[in-house]
């Protein structure tokens, strides 16, 4: 993946919307989505934050049309705000070796900033949930990630489009040994990213949640 494309998707969290996978056969990693060090991604916590975006959407677009249309916009939800929480665990890992903190404060005066550009708290919900998916009780913490970013590119002497930055998520990305469920593709340690798995085994099933059997 383009360096520039990945620094979109971290930086802007640009999060669309897909049909959640189904696999048939064995799962090696039941009831996970992810496994990111010690930590799991539950498939539960996955689809709660799918649900998120797809709640705010509703809530922001009452027309059925309208709604309709920006569902169809948003092409693969579950696969990439899987990609946004592995992401995030694997750049917090990453400040944390280089000895780079957020605080709440700082998080608050981006926002502040932010929605005053917006036009209210209310302007800049709309924008982020509108341009990147994110709905409004993610936006602090989205935030955060970009500050996180930012200030780890400035402890490494370079900015987020950079290699410098892209090896530290890498060397990052490959101490934590993050594992995917095969079901939501691999994820690429060098890439710093998740690809699609090349399983024929793996069926896509509606947003309904339409179950298949084999």
């Amino acid at each position: 993946m383009h360096r520039r494309r990945r620094t979109a998707l971290l930086l802007s969290a640009a999060i669309v919307s897909a049909p959640l996978l189904a696999a048939c056969g064995n799962d090696a990693h039941p009831g996970a989505a992810a496994v990111v060090g010690d930590q799991r991604i539950t498939v539960a916590q996955l689809e709660s934050r799918v649900n998120e975006v797809r709640t705010a959407q509703r809530a922001a677009v009452t027309d059925d049309a309208q709604y309709a249309q920006a569902v169809a916009q948003t092409g693969s939800l579950a696969r990439d705000t899987l990609h946004g929480m592995v992401l995030d665990k694997v750049l917090h890992r990453a400040a944390e070796d280089a000895g780079v903190t957020v605080s709440r404060r700082e998080v608050q005066e981006m926002r502040a900033g932010l929605e005053q550009q917006a036009g209210g708290a209310q302007g800049l919900e709309a924008a982020w949930l509108q341009q990147y998916g994110i709905p409004p009780q993610r936006l602090d913490e989205n935030l955060r990630l970009q500050l996180e970013a930012q200030k780890l590119a400035t402890e490494l002497g370079t900015n987020t489009s950079q290699p410098a930055f892209w090896n530290a998520l890498s060397k990052a990305s490959k101490a934590l040994d993050v594992d995917l469920n095969p079901r939501y593709g691999n994820w690429d340690a060098q890439k710093v990213a998740r690809v699609d798995a090349k399983t024929p085994w793996v069926r896509e099933i509606s947003a309904a949640g339409t179950q298949q059997t084999t």
